[in-house]
């Protein structure tokens, strides 16, 4: 059972950061100058902290808030005795911050140069402060060959509230943006930094709070990871048997696909469910009972009475695995609408459900960009530049929990937004979603709410991953996850 609801840390949009700047100045303790201050003391300090022999950087900085944040990081380095070479772009309107930064770092002694993509690209140290979060749009042909020259070089990236061009509430960006070793964010962590392409741009992410807490809003998007749950599980009582511990049915499996629905069965065994019984093609016995005898076995040609009862018999149903889109699948998908029961729909469950729409309260959809594109009708492209939209849409659409997929999932039902930045790309290979369809069954099975089933199921997955991935990432497979879900669970 689970004891203590799961812990989190709150995420923002860059709006909701801005307003607490504004609320903060308005009550009279504190002056966007000393924000600015604050700001370049915190990445003064992590510069040092992570540089500590440093003798030369290379400070960049646009005309923006952004940019009197880094003239006063170079005017602290200045100070420290490191040699800053500062190139930036004249602004035609700048702000009291920017202009007082600018003189500050003047009176210290620093020059002003130009952008040179030759010195960008010989550069061993940068200070990234080129935009910041009121970037909108497609950027200048100037910018975007700035950017390019910093990725280019081999320098060692430190970004200043985010990676130049990165969108701070989707993590997406138009053409190009940062690839940051280091990114120092202001005020309260950006929701938009810890999913989509940020996940590849951000490195190691770090925030300053600045004294905002007091001023930030109640939210309902949050941050969610490993050490957070901590004391989820109580432990079983001494005379617990297998019934107390849920009863799954997992359906899936058409010709060629047996291996996604024992997949799908083992990740759910593993994960603590005490019954497990595979409703697949008869001829795929063998291959899922052999390697597991643990799983029962059904075999289905025609959905009949049978089907109905080993559905009845669950208290949790996961179904898509390797299920396929022909008839097969299409009639074991409406026989599971037909039940009451709390339901995983993954893979070709999804690609069903988008010819015959269902909304359920009590089922969690764990759809990859690719199907979640194909229930919202849209592109890839489009479901990429903003998860947090196309997650929230297919719960207008579909009800219950969404789980999209991706780098820094996206969990989403009726009350809040989880996003789990777990995982790696060892994950990008085949049967790895069907072993988090069964996680996450599972869990539920053993009496957890179906949206904490689903974070905790995540959660697990993408650690996991990290666990097996010791061994490279690179041919690392769905079945190496399996010893590390069991050890997980058992952990926290």
């Amino acid at each position: 059972m689970i004891e203590h609801s799961l812990v989190s840390m709150p995420l923002f949009t860059a709006e909701q950061i801005r307003s607490a700047e504004i609320n903060a100045v308005k009550s009279g303790g504190i002056s966007l100058s000393q924000l600015v201050d604050q700001a370049a003391e915190a990445a003064f300090l992590l510069f040092k902290q992570k540089q500590q022999t440093a003798t030369k950087v290379l400070v960049l900085a646009g005309h923006g808030n952004n940019a009197a944040d880094a003239f006063i990081t170079a005017t602290l380095l200045l100070e420290a005795g490191i040699d800053v070479l500062l190139q930036a772009s004249s602004a035609s309107k700048p702000s009291e911050e920017l202009v007082w930064a600018i003189n500050s770092f003047q009176q210290a002694g620093g020059l002003i140069s130009q952008f040179d993509e030759n010195a960008i690209e010989q550069a061993e140290l940068i200070i990234d402060g080129l935009l910041g979060t009121g970037i909108r749009g497609e950027l200048s042909s100037e910018l975007v060959g700035i950017i390019n020259a910093i990725n280019r070089s081999q320098a060692w990236i430190l970004s200043l509230d985010l990676p130049s061009g990165i969108n701070p509430n989707t993590g997406s960006f138009a053409q190009v943006a940062v690839k940051a070793d280091v990114t120092l964010t202001f005020g309260g962590i950006k929701q938009g930094l810890l999913t989509s392409r940020a996940r590849h741009y951000c490195g190691e992410l770090s925030v300053a709070s600045l004294g905002l807490n007091e001023f930030l809003p109640e939210t309902n998007t949050q941050k969610m990871c490993r050490n957070t749950l901590k004391g989820v599980f109580s432990p079983r009582k001494r005379d617990a048997h297998k019934g107390h511990n849920g009863k799954v049915s997992i359906i899936g499996g058409d010709y060629g696909m047996a291996g996604a629905v024992r997949l799908a069965a083992e990740g759910c065994l593993k994960s603590g469910a005490g019954l497990v019984t595979v409703i697949s093609r008869p001829d795929h016995q063998f291959i899922v009972s052999a390697t597991r005898p643990e799983l029962m076995f059904w075999g289905c040609e025609l959905v009949d009475m049978e089907v109905y009862l080993k559905l009845g018999w669950a208290s949790v149903l996961v179904i898509g695995p390797g299920l396929g889109t022909n008839d097969w699948g299409y009639n074991l998908l409406k026989a599971v609408e037909l039940t009451d029961k709390p339901c995983v729909i993954d893979a070709d469950g999804l690609n069903l459900l988008k010819s015959m729409p269902i909304s359920r309260s009590n089922y969690v959809l764990t759809p990859h960009p690719g199907e979640a594109a194909r229930l919202l009708g849209i592109s890839v492209g489009e479901v990429e530049q903003d998860r947090f939209k196309a997650a929230k849409d297919l719960h207008r659409k579909y009800g219950g929990v969404i789980v999209l997929k991706g780098a820094g999932t996206i969990i989403v039902n009726d009350e809040k937004c989880i996003v789990a930045p777990v995982g790696n790309p060892g994950l990008a290979s085949g049967g790895c979603g069907d072993v988090l369809a069964g996680i996450i069954g599972g869990l539920i099975a053993q009496g957890i709410s179906n949206m904490d089933a689903a974070c905790l199921g995540v959660i697990i997955h993408g650690e996991a991953a990290d666990l097996a991935a010791q061994s490279g990432e690179r041919g690392m497979l769905a079945s190496d996850l399996m010893p590390y879900i069991r050890q997980l669970v058992n952990e926290i």
